[in-house]
């Protein structure tokens, strides 16, 4: 006969007692299926905070992730914006190199300056303008295409700028020197053209009012109120200062390449030799001094020491 377990169940109640009776198999087979109940919950358990914890970390991952992809498309559209924006601006300097090029050819013809024989191209000898590049392409698949025709242009554009830099700098050295020619050229008269005057003698043959003899007259004499200054015509060295003869008081100018003016019979000089005058200031005072009928200056202008028509030179 088999030993069998008994229970005794008591209440506070005043309920008569319970008894329950088990065998010591059935016991510990209930033991057993508790343990295994206890053993896959807390496998169940544990498997079930496991996924858990891999899905929190494949949802930040996955964050993560999703704000790297959001980064990195905001990187790839402000690359393709910086892209359009730099080939907006070749286009821009482009087209200001070839503004600059064609001012330096309309500064050529005026100054009836041309460019030398071996000059080429602004993009070098035959080289053709490059086009004009689309902004839009960055946002396309010719990225790539436009990339390596910007990295081309701009080495054209290099070559560009450095030739325009040469013909600038050879149109600047011609002009310095025309306006250094044009500031030594007496082009205005010795008298302030707003004051009363007159040419009495003119750069021709004339009778001598002294020896009424037939002689050339080398300049043209001007006659106005004594005391009236006497403006130098062009910038150059005053080369003479001083009495010279028949011309009484006189200023002599060089103004070089070979330009030389003559003042003659003033009343004051002002200027003295070896002093640099420009153009418009006052050298001396119209007089009478030397051989003269009158108050009036005797204006000569000479080309490497031959006298030359002054009034041919006059530009007011």
């Amino acid at each position: 006969m088999r030993k069998q377990i008994s229970f005794v169940v008591l209440t506070n109640s005043g309920s008569p007692a319970k008894q329950f009776c088990t065998s010591r198999a059935t016991l510990r087979s209930a033991a057993f299926a508790l343990a295994l109940f206890l053993c896959l919950s807390s496998y169940i358990g544990y498997d079930y905070v496991q996924l858990k914890r891999r899905s929190l970390k494949l949802e930040q991952r996955q964050t993560e992730l999703a704000e790297r992809v959001v980064s990195q498309g905001s990187e790839i559209d402000l690359q393709i914006q910086q892209i359009g924006d730099f080939a907006k601006e070749i286009n821009e300097l482009k087209e200001r190199l070839l503004g600059l090029n064609q001012f330096e050819k309309k500064i050529r013809i005026m100054a009836d300056l041309e460019k030398r024989q071996d000059a080429g191209s602004l993009f070098g000898v035959g080289g053709p303008i490059p086009r004009t590049m689309d902004p839009k392409s960055a946002l396309g698949q010719t990225r790539n295409s436009l990339m390596r025709e910007m990295r081309s242009q701009v080495g054209q554009l290099y070559l560009a700028a450095v030739n325009q830099e040469t013909d600038f700098t050879s149109l600047v050295s011609h002009l310095e020197k025309q306006r250094r020619l044009f500031a030594s050229t007496p082009t205005i008269r010795p008298i302030d053209p707003n004051v009363e005057q007159l040419t009495t003698s003119h750069f021709e043959y004339r009778s001598n009012p002294f020896t009424g003899m037939r002689e050339f007259h080398r300049g043209i004499d001007i006659s106005t109120r004594e005391g009236t200054p006497i403006y130098a015509t062009a910038s150059g060295t005053v080369s003479f200062s001083g009495n010279k003869g028949l011309l009484g008081k006189t200023v002599i100018i060089d103004h070089g390449h070979g330009l030389t003016t003559t003042y003659g019979h003033c009343s004051q000089i002002i200027k003295l030799q070896g002093e640099r005058v420009n153009r418009w200031d006052t050298i001396a005072l119209i007089g009478n001094t030397g051989s003269s009928t009158g108050p009036h200056v005797h204006y000569e202008v000479a080309l490497y020491g031959v006298p030359v028509n002054p009034e041919k030179y006059f530009l007011n």
